[in-house]
This record gives C-alpha cells, structure tokens and sequence, in this order.
C-alpha cells in the first residue's frame, strides 16, 4: 500500500505545481499529520496548517515542476521519494533536488519531511 500512497502523494504534488491547487494534497494526508521541510524551521501539523505550507511553499515559485528519479516504498508505511524540482522565481530560474520521506498510516500519509540543500535553494529564490 505504501508505493500506492506515495504515488497519490506524487500526483498531488504535481496539482500543486501546476493548478496551484492544495485540496488534492490535503486529500492525500492524514487529519494529524505533520508537514515539513529543512528550510522551514518549524512542524506544520494537521490539515489547516499542512494547507498554509503547501500554499505558501507553492508561493515561492512562479512556475515549477517537480521529477522523480526514484520512489521506495516498503511494506511497513515508509517511502522516498528522490526528486528535482525546476521552475522560475522572481524571473530567474530555479532548480534543486532532495528527497522526500513519507510516513503512511491507514493509506495517508502521517509524517511528510523533504530533505534537501536550502542554502542552493536560498541562493535562487532570495534577491
């Protein structure tokens, strides 16, 4: 079930890029959930705050696109995901890559934490 999960979680990560539309994410998590990523210095937990970092993570980039090299799962309610991420900011381009670590319980995910070098990022987005 996990590789299911996380292939929703792909899907609805791309309705986040290109429609700017968060519902379909929040569909994907479970009601006390935690969302979160190294270059946020806080845990966003449950749905009304897990809709704040995606829209405001969303806000960071004019246009974006996320692909996926790789994608793990086990049977126990774990996933990775490795990933790249380009797009535009503020007219320049943008683009790194991480890996996201997926926590599932009861076909949701519990526990969404990305990995990746901030300070690439932070060079990219910040004027």
């Amino acid at each position: 079930m996990s590789i299911e999960v996380a292939e929703s979680f792909k899907e609805a990560l791309w309705k986040v890029e290109r429609d700017r539309d968060v519902k379909p994410m929040i569909q994907v998590l479970a009601e006390d959930c935690e969302v979160g990523n190294v270059a946020v210095p806080r845990t966003f937990r449950g749905h009304d705050e897990a809709r704040e970092f995606w829209t405001s993570y969303r806000k960071t980039f004019d246009d974006m696109e996320s692909t996926f090299r790789n994608v793990f799962a086990d049977g126990e309610g774990h996933a990775a995901l490795e990933w790249r991420t380009e797009g535009t900011a503020d007219g320049g381009s943008v683009s790194y890559e991480g890996v996201s670590i997926l926590e599932i319980d009861g076909g949701k995910v519990r526990r969404f934490m990305a990995y990746f070098d901030s300070s690439v990022l932070s060079r990219q987005v910040v004027s």
